[in-house]
């Protein structure tokens, strides 16, 4: 896949072209999804420059905001021919242990459109705070982001704290991130899992009943 014009901008940390290029592509009608895609990939391509010392915390900051930006841009278009119906109310976080947060941040997005309210708990979340959560928002669905193996049993004692406060049976857990798969999710008892936020949008709007 060659790179295009609007990821080259986002990785070059060049937000007044990004925002440009974003409003433009908007205007001619081409398929908000398909420009998010992009943004993951520059959004990757950034985090994966910052690994290799090549970019600074700032420049992740950066690209952040401009990703944030460009999310409000495109939040209009993606829930077009929706409705502004909500369907069910979620939580989601970055387990404890894990700060990464595209794959939620960009999950987060499209649950909204699809008419979900989300309640978002950012990264490095204990536990407890799952449990507070739920207690708190009464939610038909949690959603557990995770990139890192070593953050698995992180969502494992989440699950368990939700059965300790006899919540696990009121909701729906969905695992969501590169590195869980099938085995992962019979592992911690969860409900489903998805490596695919348009995949994972799908299986809530069925567990709502809004397939």
């Amino acid at each position: 896949m060659s790179d295009s014009e609007l990821y080259k901008a986002l990785v070059e940390l060049d937000e007044e072209k990004v925002l440009s290029l974003v409003k433009r592509r908007l205007e001619k009608g081409e398929d908000p999804y398909q420009i998010l895609e992009e943004c993951r990939r520059a959004m990757t391509t950034v985090g994966e420059k910052f690994e290799k010392g090549e970019y600074f915390l700032n420049d992740l900051v950066i690209a952040g905001e401009i990703f944030k930006m460009v999310s409000e841009l495109l939040k209009p278009k993606l829930e077009e021919g929706r409705g502004k119906r909500e369907i069910g109310t979620m939580v989601i976080g970055t387990v404890q242990g894990d700060i990464h947060d595209l794959g939620k941040n960009i999950a987060k997005i499209l649950l909204e459109a699809a008419g979900f309210r989300v309640y978002d708990l950012g990264v490095d979340v204990p536990p407890d705070a799952f449990v507070q959560a739920v207690k708190q928002y009464n939610p038909d669905i949690v959603g557990m982001s995770c990139l890192l193996t070593s953050a698995w049993k992180s969502i494992k004692k989440t699950v368990e704290r939700l059965k300790e406060e006899n919540l696990r049976d009121k909701v729906k857990i969905v695992l969501g991130g590169a590195m869980v798969n099938e085995r992962v999710a019979e592992m911690v008892g969860a409900d489903a899992w998805t490596n695919d936020a348009k995949k994972g949008v799908d299986i809530c709007k069925k567990f709502v009943g809004a397939d």
